[in-house]
């Protein structure tokens, strides 16, 4: 299963998700709840336990990887991510398929393909770039570190705001697949899927790194405070 990793950038940092995060993490996640309709955020100290316990246990059966979000200029979580729904395809093909379970040693295998989901940021962190470099780090490290053939992507087919930053990063809409699950609202909620291949991803890196320079751009020309809006 893929070992825990820190991804550091400029402006972000993503560490390994642990119980120690659990203050920090339910701090961020009652600190604005305006954009959280459509995504489950800790809402107290004992839901961010459970949260991580939960998170940590998927991660040990090896289908997770899960992350606090850190701002580099505050030194704060201002969030939390993770690689999910790891599959490996590597190794004598079996039926029925158990999807999920590495071939061979379990603690030197990677992934051949991955979702990055669970994600929500502190509203005053939207649209900073803080996302867009997290996601670059993430995208970089499953394509380059890891070698995956996929990365997928979904949102709630009702969360505009989600699905037009999943669009941003250049990932293709696959379709939605309609009555899908239930909402966090307790409705029955249609899902939009998303996915980026490894050829396409130079030209997502590409698009990815530019819209941090056009950020860095206008952080030096106007700088509005530790997290800056792109």
């Amino acid at each position: 299963m893929p070992l825990p990793v820190v991804l550091s950038g400029r402006t972000v940092r993503l560490e390994p998700l642990a119980p120690q995060h659990a203050a920090a993490i339910a701090a961020a996640g009652t600190e604005d709840r305006t954009t959280y309709a459509f995504t489950p955020v800790p809402h107290s100290l004992d839901a961010a336990e459970i949260s991580i316990e939960r998170a940590l246990a998927e991660q040990a059966a090896g289908r997770a990887l899960p992350f606090a979000v850190v701002s580099t200029a505050e030194g704060r979580v201002v969030g939390s991510t993770r690689f999910l729904e790891l599959d490996y395809w590597q190794g004598p093909l079996i039926w029925p398929s158990v999807p999920g379970v590495p071939h061979g040693d379990p603690l030197t295998a990677v992934p051949d393909a991955a979702e990055i989901g669970n994600t929500w940021l502190v509203p005053r962190a939207q649209g900073t770039g803080v996302n867009t470099e997290a996601k670059l780090l993430m995208l970089r490290h499953a394509f380059e570190a890891w070698g995956v053939r996929r990365v997928s992507m979904r949102a709630d087919a009702r969360n505009l705001r989600s699905r037009a930053a999943i669009e941003r990063l250049g990932a293709t809409c696959e379709g939605v697949r309609r009555a899908h699950s239930r909402g966090l609202d307790g409705a029955v909620r249609s899902t939009a899927f998303y996915s980026i291949l490894d050829e396409e991803w130079p030209r997502v890196r590409g698009i990815l790194e530019a819209r941090l320079a056009a950020t860095d751009t206008r952080t030096v020309a106007g700088p509005r405070g530790p997290l800056v809006p792109a």
